[in-house]
Formats: structure tokens, C-alpha cells, sequence
């Protein structure tokens, strides 16, 4: 990692901050995304401590706004020549449903939609990077899931666990197409399940889902222990021989029939795009398609 350039959501907690601090101390250069002020600047300082000789920055925007992960992109993209990793990994689960300033369903806004906004103002650097990787954190969680793409809002009914599972399934459809459209590029694309992490997540929930992660909290990893797959694509030559797969514990692993359907990929893909006002194919590499993927296009009005 010496010399390379990283650009990383979720580092101000959790396992995005133990993999921030080992990637700056291997020599890293360290571009955190934060929404907090005064977390940020801290993580800033222990990166500077982990990795002096290298000029880490922050970026503060909402994670869950389509119009500050826009914003941050163009920022860091103008501001940096080079992008060797980016990870998505910020993410939280709501007991209840919540709606941003923009008019969307936070879950699906923040674990989703950031990661698909923010690759998608990066991609020139990414692709204009020999070797770049793109990691995105999701969960075993997707196993409970069943895409809603005729409802990615929530509107008819709403569910804090079922919302946070169809977002790690979305997580796991969007490495898929992202790793298709990419194909051939230079960029691998994957994604991963950290296990279940002794960390702040789910601090915003309520009610029996508070409860119930509080008492799964002395079986949870470490941060540092869920961080290892994360590390393990980030630096390892087998994170970036692989593309377009999920990882458990540093190996590939299958996840559910709903994740491995091109079909909903590219119909979320669609959906994505449409929803933050970005052309599905422009500036992505178009790979041909069997006539089921065409067919799902046609499904989706486009």
C-alpha cells in the first residue's frame, strides 16, 4: 500500500477505522468521507499518527444526501489524480422508518445509494488507476432478504431489519453489475461480510432491535477482527485477481440465489440511476448481455 492513494466511508468507527488506521500505517495515503465534524478530525489525527509521511484529508458530507455525495465526489476527484481503493462502507440500521431531506428512505439512501453515487463520481479515476480495487461492505443479513425494487422506499410497509437486509442484498447486486460493466477494465470489484461486529452500529435503533443487538454484543468480533477481509482485499494479490464476488472470512463464498440474479442487478442498477439522475450507461463500460438482462431493462421502463 505504500504510495496508494485510499478513499474510505464508515472510518470514523468500527471496522472502516481499524482498516483507515493499518492501510495508513502501511503507507497509505488516507481520504476519509465522515458527516461528523469533531469524529473526523479525530480520525484524522490517528491516521497522522499512524501514517505521518503521507497527507490523509477529510472530506465531511451526509453520507445519506445523493447531493453531498455528488458534491464530495467532484471534490475528491478534481483534488486527486490517482484512486487505487475506494470502500463503501459506511451503513446503519433504523428501528424506524426515517426520511432525509431529499425525500428518501435513509437505509436505503445511505447503505445503498452512497455507494452507488460515490463509485459512480470516481469512476474516471478509478478506471484511469492500474489495478484499482473497489470494495463494498455488506452482510450475511442478505440471506433474509428479497429484492423490493417496485418498492425501494418502504413505502407500503416498513421493517428497520428487513430494510437493513435488502440493503446488504442491493450491496451484493451492485458489486455484480459495477463488476460486469467493469470487466476487462483493470478494476476489481467485491464485496464482503465483516461477521458481527462489537461496534456503534445500530446505536440509532430502539425498541427489541436495541435489545437484541446489545445481547449479541459479547459474541461479536472486535473491530479489528471484523476489518480482517476488508484488509485481505485491500492488500492481498487475491483481492484483486477475483471480481464481482463476496467474501466471508478472506474466501469467496455464494451468496443467495437473489444475489446472484443479473437480472434484479441490472433492474437495480437502473432504479439507482434514475433515482440519483445519472444516464445507467454513461461513463460505464458496456459489456453485451443475454436477452434476459434486455429483458429486464424493458421491465423497468428504460
Amino acid at each position: 500500500m505504500q504510495g496508494k492513494l485510499v478513499v474510505i466511508t464508515g472510518a470514523t468507527s468500527g471496522i472502516g477505522q481499524v482498516a483507515a488506521e493499518r492501510l495508513a500505517a502501511a503507507g497509505a495515503q488516507v481520504v476519509i468521507v465522515a458527516r461528523d465534524a469533531a469524529r473526523g478530525e479525530a480520525t484524522l489525527q490517528r491516521l497522522r499518527q499512524a501514517g505521518p509521511a503521507a497527507a490523509h484529508r477529510m472530506h465531511l458530507a451526509d453520507l445519506s444526501s445523493l447531493t453531498d455525495m455528488r458534491r464530495v465526489g467532484r471534490e475528491i476527484a478534481s483534488r486527486e489524480p490517482r484512486i487505487d481503493l475506494l470502500v463503501n462502507n459506511a451503513g446503519a440500521l433504523y428501528s424506524e422508518r426515517q426520511i432525509t431531506g431529499e425525500g428518501w428512505e435513509r437505509t436505503f439512501a445511505l447503505n445503498h445509494m452512497a455507494y452507488y453515487v460515490l463509485t459512480h463520481a470516481l469512476r474516471e479515476r478509478l478506471l484511469a488507476t492500474p489495478n484499482a480495487r473497489v470494495i463494498n461492505t455488506t452482510s450475511e443479513a442478505h440471506r433474509a432478504a428479497r429484492p423490493q425494487l417496485c418498492d425501494t422506499q418502504s413505502l407500503h410497509a416498513f421493517s428497520g431489519m428487513q430494510a437493513y437486509c435488502r440493503s446488504k442484498l442491493y450491496n451484493i447486486l451492485f458489486t455484480r453489475e459495477l463488476a460486469r460493466r467493469w470487466f476487462g477494465s483493470g478494476v476489481s470489484v467485491n464485496c464482503f461480510h465483516p461477521g458481527l461486529v462489537a461496534s456503534g452500529f445500530a446505536r440509532d435503533s430502539s425498541g427489541l432491535l436495541y435489545w437484541l443487538v446489545r445481547a449479541l454484543r459479547p459474541f461479536a468480533l472486535t473491530p479489528e477482527g471484523g476489518a480482517q477481509t476488508l484488509l485481505h482485499l485491500a492488500t492481498s494479490p487475491d483481492g484483486g485477481s477475483h471480481t464481482g464476488q463476496y467474501f466471508v472470512r478472506g474466501r469467496v463464498v455464494v451468496p443467495t440465489q437473489d444475489a446472484t440474479d443479473d437480472a434484479a442487478a441490472l433492474r437495480l442498477w437502473i432504479e439507482s440511476a434514475r433515482l440519483a439522475g445519472i444516464d445507467p450507461d454513461t461513463g460505464w463500460q458496456p459489456l453485451s448481455r443475454p436477452q434476459a438482462l434486455r429483458d429486464a431493462r424493458s421491465l423497468v421502463g428504460s
